[in-house]
């Protein structure tokens, strides 16, 4: 079991998979009108809440709680049988995020966050160099975590493979590519690919794309931030799949 921490995590938590949560402490005095919507979906599924003291909270979790935790079993867990269903279901609007080699908690929670608001089906990491589903991408995530499929592979160029047998492309995002991510036609079925920051897409992965492109870079900086750099690229994507 995990503490995840954070109004937006706990929320979500409580609407989406309230089975998974076994405890529920709040901070004592608090009364305002965002955990009153945390108490009333806690009476609404039978959770019950445990009021707590400042330091009680700060005991057990490091971060920002904003007054409340909650202690949940470990959610769903997907795999490779689940990303080809889903490819099958969604036929040429499927959309998955690969971010290879991501290791900072707060880059992964804002991947899955800009994932989620660009309607991507999965997002897919490999199990060896990859943070997971820590306390810290949950609260990054404000709920994402809890709504996007987190899906863990031993072999990320073998499930790419797989996907391109299936009909996806695949786009991988590289600072030395010759195109921009705006020539590319993101309208169909679509695996994007994103590397970590200052390594890049592995050099494996990268064989396996069948298109490398980068954003345009007006200034100084090289290249920008993992989580931010995934914005862009899912919502040229969804601004191309809207034309």
């Amino acid at each position: 079991m995990d503490w995840i921490y954070g109004i937006h995590a706990v929320q979500t938590m409580l609407k989406s998979a309230p089975g998974r949560v076994r405890e529920l402490h709040v901070q004592r005095g608090r009364q305002d009108d965002r955990l009153q919507k945390i108490h009333k979906l806690a009476e609404q599924h039978g959770v019950t809440l445990q009021w707590a003291t400042v330091k009680n909270l700060d005991d057990k979790v490091e971060g920002r709680h904003q007054g409340v935790i909650a202690l949940c079993e470990e959610g769903q867990t997907y795999d490779e049988a689940f990303l080809l269903e889903m490819m099958e279901k969604q036929g040429g609007k499927a959309l998955f995020l690969v971010l290879d080699g991501v290791t900072d908690p707060h880059n992964l929670g804002a991947c899955l966050r800009s994932a989620d608001g660009a309607g991507v089906h999965a997002v897919i990491v490999p199990k060896d160099n990859s943070v997971g589903l820590t306390p810290v991408v949950q609260k990054v995530a404000c709920g994402a975590a809890e709504s996007m499929p987190l899906v863990m592979v031993t072999n990320l160029t073998r499930m790419l493979e797989k996907l391109q047998q299936a009909g996806a492309w695949v786009v991988g995002a590289a600072g030395e590519a010759d195109q921009f991510i705006y020539d590319l036609d993101l309208t169909g079925p679509l695996v994007l690919v994103m590397g970590a920051e200052g390594k890049g897409i592995r050099q494996l992965t990268r064989k396996q794309c069948d298109y490398l492109a980068k954003l345009p870079m007006a200034g100084e900086v090289s290249s920008l931030n993992v989580s931010v750099a995934t914005g862009v690229c899912l919502f040229e994507i969804v601004r191309q799949r809207r034309s």
